[in-house]
């Protein structure tokens, strides 16, 4: 029967010299890599910093983080930036640390140094990040992104809403969850997904959405 168990029995011994270690009745199991990690330090330690983000992810199993690059001050959006990401978490991680970097108007020249620094890929927002350090990107300035990502070889990875179809929030609870879902229609994620899908073609560039 496909994909049922077929025998059980012992374990074949290995070789003599194999080092093996009891574990009792712990489990042992893959680490997890979590690619969408927001750390937010320098800037916003009190938010999440590299200390408690990495303790908590060993706690959890989590050998791997990748953090976004948003919501720290500068955020990762150049080489300078990125250096001081870096700075920040030297020394204070008990994890596995990579970086996104950020995709914003105006800072096509950037991709490529941080391209080669060593971030794993791009983020940009096609709506208001949410911080004011991070800005959202479309028309002209986003084709001139993807066009040096293509050349690159970067992916960017797309939090993928319109705003053109983004409604205000309505009934008087701005922060329930009914008022934010009725503010975002099914239109404002389709429109955004079509977009991208649209430009990765023309541009022949690796694009990825999030959520």
């Amino acid at each position: 029967m496909a994909g049922g168990i077929a025998a059980e029995g012992e374990a074949a011994p290995g070789p003599p010299d194999l080092p093996v270690t009891d574990v009792g009745g712990s489990a042992v199991l893959p680490g997890i890599v979590d690619t969408h990690v927001h750390i937010n330090e320098p800037g916003r330690a009190d938010w999440e910093g590299f200390v408690t983000a990495t303790r908590a992810a060993a706690a959890g199993g989590v050998t791997t983080l990748i953090d976004m690059p948003l919501n720290s001050i500068p955020p990762t959006t150049s080489k300078n930036a990125f250096g001081s990401k870096l700075e920040a978490a030297a020394g204070r991680c008990l994890v596995n640390v990579g970086f996104w970097g950020g995709v914003v108007p105006g800072n096509r020249e950037e991709l490529a140094p941080l391209f080669s620094a060593g971030v794993f890929g791009f983020k940009c927002f096609l709506v208001d990040s949410g911080v004011p350090e991070f800005a959202k990107i479309g028309g002209e300035a986003l084709s001139d992104a993807l066009d040096e990502l293509a050349q690159i070889g970067a992916l960017l990875v797309v939090h993928a809403e319109s705003p053109d179809s983004i409604r205000e929030i309505s009934g008087g609870k701005p922060r329930s969850y009914a008022g934010y879902l009725a503010s975002r229609p099914r239109a404002a994620e389709n429109d955004a997904v079509e977009r991208m899908i649209r430009l990765s073609r023309q541009h022949r560039a690796r694009v990825h959405i999030l959520h």
